[in-house]
């Protein structure tokens, strides 16, 4: 099954056969992380080029190594460096780089919007791989992975997503992904860090943790936004911490068999303690494993020619 946008620009843009569909041929490219030689010919010839005007590991490396197991050329740009520092705007470098034929761009920029741009102006492919506090499709996908693996189904699970929602394209990502698959959700943090109407998104709000978590299937733990806050929206970091950190303690108001998640880069002893991080119910390495798959799949899906896919 291919995608019917050339692009990948949201979750909200994907049926759920699509999420499903991408989730399955994610699997198929898992075997190839344990061969000896980690690389398939699925994309030899194609160009992706990552455009990476925000800090990044786990994103930028996965795609990278995504797209050189399947043979793509693959091309990193960060805005150091960039014709951008000397003044020439994201679209301009853009036209600029399609100008020498890449097949596939992937962006994260912290101007939520800036992928979608792109793709309207651009015949190559465009992947949102995170734009400003708006969308993150390729984690929430790793996510609903990760899910499965575990849960076996996502449709009624109790999923808590916990800490900084207002300025989280993780979480809002997420959201949409789990509430189109069928789950229900609670997201939980102080109300400074809640959207208003966030209800509309048919979630549940708590700003209690122990209650936010109780019988929940699934937590789901988000770093604080510290690039995208402004004014701190809370006294002191070890205030946070003794109401919204995961602990031993609070996670027995959770199912025994709870899966504990976080989409990184973790502040141990912040939002979730070591004891849980590294815990028997953590699974924030496999989401790492997974995003690699995931990536594979979404190149893959996107690089084929297919006239009837239309731009988003």
């Amino acid at each position: 099954m291919q995608l019917k946008n050339k692009d990948l620009l949201g979750i909200e843009q994907l049926s759920i056969d699509e999420i499903l569909s991408i989730i399955e041929t994610a699997r198929s490219f898992q075997e190839v992380a344990t061969r000896t030689v980690k690389k398939v010919p699925t994309l030899r010839g194609k160009t992706v080029i990552n455009l990476f005007f925000e800090s990044s590991t786990r994103t930028r490396t996965s795609f990278e190594i995504a797209g050189k197991r399947l043979s793509a050329d693959v091309i990193n740009i960060s805005q150091s460096g960039s014709a951008v520092e000397k003044g020439e705007s994201l679209l301009d470098t853009a036209k600029n780089l399609e100008a020498m034929g890449p097949d596939i761009i992937v962006c994260r920029h912290k101007a939520s919007g800036a992928p979608h741009i792109l793709a309207k102006h651009l015949k190559s492919s465009v992947i949102n791989a995170g734009d400003g506090a708006h969308e993150h499709p390729t984690q929430a996908l790793l996510d609903m992975m990760t899910i499965l693996d575990y849960k076996k189904k996502i449709e009624g699970l109790k999923v808590a997503i916990v800490g900084d929602i207002a300025h989280s394209r993780v979480a809002r990502s997420n959201i949409i992904a789990l509430k189109k698959i069928g789950a229900k959700v609670t997201v939980v943090g102080p109300c400074s860090m809640i959207p208003k109407e966030v209800e509309k998104l048919g979630v549940k709000v708590s700003h209690d943790l122990c209650s936010g978590i109780e019988n929940t299937d699934v937590i789901m733990m988000l770093r604080i936004q510290k690039e995208r806050l402004g004014l701190t929206p809370f006294p002191t970091l070890r205030e946070y911490a003794r109401l919204y950190g995961l602990n031993l303690a609070k996670l027995k108001s959770a199912k025994k068999d709870v899966t504990i998640m976080h989409p990184g880069p973790v502040n141990r002893g912040v939002e979730i303690d070591p004891e849980v991080a590294d815990g028997p119910y953590s699974v924030i390495l496999d989401q790492v494993a997974n995003g690699v798959a995931i990536r594979m799949a979404v190149l893959y899906l996107l690089s084929g020619e297919n006239p009837g896919r239309g731009v988003l």
